[in-house]
């Protein structure tokens, strides 16, 4: 079964979906998510707990009360795609990796190309920050699929110089 809530954030309405007890996707449009949800079953709930919690952290984070979030997640992917969204997960509050430092960081140096199909992948935007991953030359690249406006909102809220 899953579950999910809707939270007004900076970025606009975002919609967090989760088993009992791990989240699973966290969408940054209500179009993702109408996509998403065609055909699945899911249960509006305001009392899952995990919800509760991610919905809490996410008021601190973009209240700046947060720099890294502590919940459970479903990571579904690749191996590869795991272990780059682990190094991702690494990457500070407030500062930018290049595809290539992530490349670099999983021992796949010629994989810049694979490491942004990965964060295209990634189904945790925010809580696993692809958003701080960005263009040798400091230029935004894409972020959840082509909404680098959503990338700037973030990267600025976390205080991080970019070009666009």
């Amino acid at each position: 079964m899953l579950y999910y809530r809707y939270y007004d954030s900076p970025l606009g309405r975002l919609t967090i979906v989760s088993t009992s007890e791990k989240i699973t996707h966290l969408f940054l449009t209500t179009e993702q998510f109408d996509s998403f949800r065609t055909g699945i079953r899911l249960i509006q709930d305001d009392q899952i707990k995990v919800l509760v919690r991610a919905i809490e952290q996410l008021n601190e984070y973009f209240h700046e009360k947060r720099k890294q979030f502590d919940l459970p997640f479903e990571f579904v992917g690749t191996e590869f795609q795991k272990k780059v969204w682990k190094q991702v997960s690494e990457i500070p509050f407030g500062k930018v990796w290049s595809y290539q430092d992530v490349a670099i960081g999983i021992g796949k140096q010629n994989a810049v190309r694979a490491i942004g199909q990965a964060n295209k992948a990634n189904k945790l935007p925010i809580f696993i920050p692809c958003h701080r991953v960005i263009g040798k030359n400091k230029r935004l690249t894409g972020y959840a699929g082509a909404k680098t406006e959503l990338k700037a909102i973030l990267l600025t809220h976390e205080n991080i110089s970019f070009k666009e």
